[in-house]
């Protein structure tokens, strides 16, 4: 009995431990963006804001390019995160039902894709897109943002359309299905996990992503908001406050998404992980 009742509590402290190490940096954030600058600079650490301000928020949202920023970096994530999506859909489909030749070569270069840094590619990129003459516009972005969540979109999504039993997809057929429409009807409804957890994936990918607009995107308006973000101290000084408004609003998209996608996201991806 008293082995039971250890083995039940030092995961759960391990668990709690874990978690305050992790939430607290997100906690400190948002405290931080609510004082006020006497207490931000206090030598006795004020864990909650006595007079909560929005000062630092007004800060932010009033800097240079803000909204512009906010702008590109919507339209750069959720077009990445689409593309993705519709191209790993058919993708999927293609690997999980289809013998062709070269098939395990193909889905190994996507795996091998995934873990090749991209950080490395950045001045090959650079000189395909210069060669374009497409520097400072979101399209580059856009497309190689795509590539770069394709891979473990495609992979997560395979193993989901393998999971469904062909004698659905064959039933429908059968029925007078064209193989596109017993797809778009039996298959999709059920890859509905897959697609929140990859989407999420996708999203936080596309969204931080910060050494490629660097290079990439010069002009201060054709930039993202991580980039904007990180040089936010240098703007505003030691305006601590604000630096911790605008890290606050920048994280507060994913936070939204996750809390709205956590529990299927996660299924998706240990699903995902363990059918094929």
């Amino acid at each position: 009995m008293r082995k039971s009742l250890s083995a039940r509590i030092w995961p759960n402290a391990a668990a709690l431990v874990l978690f305050v190490a992790f939430i607290f940096p997100v906690y400190w954030m948002f405290n931080t963006a609510f004082k006020e600058n006497g207490d931000i600079v206090s030598e006795n650490p004020v864990w909650f804001p006595v007079s909560p301000t929005l000062e630092h928020f007004r800060t932010a949202v009033n800097a240079d390019n803000f909204w512009i920023l906010v702008r590109n970096s919507v339209t750069v994530t959720v077009l990445a995160v689409l593309f993705s999506l519709v191209l790993a859909l058919f993708a999927s489909f293609a690997i999980a039902r289809m013998r062709f030749k070269g098939r395990k070569g193909f889905i190994l270069t996507f795996m091998i894709a995934q873990m090749a840094p991209w950080e490395v590619m950045v001045i090959a990129i650079y000189m395909i897109v210069r060669d374009a003459d497409m520097l400072d516009s979101i399209v580059p972005l856009t497309l190689f943002y795509t590539v770069m969540v394709l891979p473990l979109t495609v992979i997560t999504l395979r193993n989901y359309v393998a999971a469904v039993p062909k004698d659905l997809e064959e039933s429908a057929m059968v029925d007078g299905c064209t193989r596109l429409q017993a797809f778009r009807r039996v298959i999709f409804p059920l890859l509905a996990p897959g697609l929140m957890a990859t989407s999420l994936f996708g999203f936080i990918t596309a969204w931080n992503e910060f050494p490629m607009v660097m290079v990439l995107n010069k002009d201060p308006e054709a930039q993202t908001l991580p980039l904007w973000l990180s040089k936010f101290q240098t703007a505003f000084g030691d305006d601590w406050g604000a630096t911790m408004a605008a890290a606050s609003l920048f994280a507060v998209p994913i936070l939204l998404l996750f809390l709205y996608l956590q529990r299927k996201a996660v299924s998706g991806l240990t699903s995902g992980a363990v059918k094929g």
